[in-house]
């Protein structure tokens, strides 16, 4: 059951992201690194404006969508009420939704997809090289050890 759950979570993950960015990349131009935007806003693209309310927008609903499944599959869907299973399971989700979005998302979607190309950006590298996915993966999988808390918590408080 669990790994049908992660699917399900890693695959609203997936469709959050598409949903962010619709048919154009230029609504996700706020994962893009500094050489990328700036680029785009001295081709007239896009502003930082406007990239940063279109990231506000996506962070405040990714983040408020994520975490709500997650809550509703550990409490609702799993049954649990008690902290340290709360926790344990959100930490497997966490962490499994961590190294998909650094895989599965930036290095096989992002990498190897012509949608994620910005048209006169061609010559700046975009994609995040397997170091740079190993150092950020480990950094989040830090993070996600006391987010895991967090969630465990919210859950418990529901009881």
């Amino acid at each position: 059951m669990i790994l049908l759950q992660l699917i399900l979570f890693c695959a609203l993950f997936t469709l959050m992201v598409k949903f962010g960015v619709g048919n154009n990349a230029l609504n996700g131009l706020y994962f893009y690194p500094e050489p990328v935007q700036e680029k785009v806003y001295k081709l007239g693209l896009s502003d930082r404006v406007t990239t940063a309310k279109k990231r506000k927008r996506f962070m405040t609903a990714f983040f408020t969508v994520m975490a709500a499944a997650l809550i509703l599959i550990i409490r609702v869907w799993n049954g649990v009420r008690s902290f340290w299973p709360a926790y344990w399971q959100a930490l497997l989700f966490l962490e499994v939704m961590n190294w998909y979005d650094g895989i599965v998302i930036d290095r096989l979607w992002v990498g190897h997809s012509r949608f994620w190309i910005i048209p006169g950006t061609e010559e700046i590298p975009f994609v995040q090289t397997w170091p740079q996915v190993l150092r950020k993966r480990v950094i989040l999988t830090l993070i996600w050890i006391a987010g895991a808390a967090i969630v465990a918590g919210i859950i418990i408080l529901l009881r």
